[in-house]
């Protein structure tokens, strides 16, 4: 299993993101995630990438719909090209009510409109790698113009891994049909995993004729965890507010349906429309937070975690929460000693 280290979040300031980068490939972790929350995580990986040297560097994830496929190419094929190779261009499709008022962007079907992004941006990179014609007619995207002026050409390290975020079945599907990687959403349980994304992951797999060891699943888990007995309750509510406001979203609301939590999610949503935000924390009880957390000191949460995941996840971290230790604790070498063993 490989450990990441997911950095969103973590600290917004651009010298202590370096600092931290640093750190978190000399500790010996395997990538380093940058979400795009309140930063455009491009910018991110770009100084990341120029203050270190053999981690890879990843989006976990960068919005697909609110930039065209176009766009993303060039993004990413500089990106690659600057960190020899490094990265993992990591895509996620956002809720609608984001993507339209949030980003004022038209909202059309996730699902067939992320197969065309992929399908597009590989088209694109092939065009630049190999000087062939670009061609690209789907129902949502059109690419038929690239003269040499706009054309970058080839680069040593045109494979870039494409990894996608999942959480309904027809994401998993996708994945498995055309991707590296799958992101699993934080907000998941080991049931929805064994149930509903690995059995969905196979159909896509077994649709295009592929193997499960030609793609890696990968999540950042939620861990409540800290240096004491009030830290770790600080980051438990940290959780059970971050469980709550995932599940009063429709988009996520599977998770919930399976155990059969319906009605709490259906709560959860009447609370956030009437902007209760502090009522919701008390619909997560004790079997709720047991269902999508790990609880305990950062060694006991990092057992845990590889004795719970070890097998359906390729890849993990932690979820970022303000309580786990700086990088510059010792105890961060015992933790990635646990995952490299």
């Amino acid at each position: 299993m490989m450990f990441d280290f997911n950095i969103t979040g973590f600290d917004d300031e651009i010298n202590n993101l370096i600092k931290i980068s640093k750190s978190a490939e000399n500790l010996g972790f395997d990538c380093i995630w940058v979400g795009e929350i309140k930063h455009d995580p491009f910018l991110r990986l770009m100084m990341i990438a120029e203050h270190t040297k053999s981690i890879n560097i990843g989006t976990s994830i960068a919005l697909a719909f609110t930039r065209s496929p176009m766009t993303l190419a060039y993004t990413a094929w500089d990106l690659q090209s600057f960190s020899k190779g490094r990265l993992i261009l990591g895509l996620g499709s956002q809720v609608k009510a984001h993507i339209e008022r949030r980003f004022s962007v038209e909202w059309k079907p996730p699902a067939p409109r992320m197969k065309e992004v992929i399908l597009s941006l590989r088209e694109i990179w092939n065009c630049w790698q190999y000087n062939k014609p670009l061609n690209f007619k789907g129902k949502y995207y059109k690419f038929d113009l690239m003269t040499p002026f706009f054309n970058p050409g080839p680069i040593d390290y045109p494979k870039i891994p494409i990894f996608i975020a999942g959480v309904n079945a027809s994401m998993c599907r996708i994945a498995g049909e055309l991707c590296e990687g799958l992101h699993v959403h934080p907000f998941h349980t080991l049931e929805y995993l064994n149930k509903i994304i690995l059995p969905n992951l196979e159909k896509g797999l077994k649709k295009a004729g592929r193997d499960r060891s030609e793609i890696q699943i990968s999540s950042s888990v939620f861990v409540a965890t800290g240096k004491n007995s009030q830290e770790i309750e600080e980051a438990t509510n940290f959780i059970k507010d971050s469980i709550a406001f995932y599940a009063s979203t429709p988009t996520y609301r599977p998770v919930f349906e399976l155990h059969g939590w319906s009605e709490k999610a259906k709560k959860l949503s009447e609370y956030a429309r009437q902007g209760k935000w502090t009522e919701m924390r008390s619909v997560i009880d004790d079997e709720i937070f047991e269902a999508f957390a790990v609880k305990g000191s950062i060694l006991e949460a990092a057992y845990e975690l590889k004795k719970r995941y070890e097998g359906p996840l390729d890849r993990i971290s932690f979820y970022p929460l303000p309580t786990l230790p700086s990088l510059e604790d010792p105890i961060w070498k015992e933790v990635v000693k646990i995952f490299k063993s």
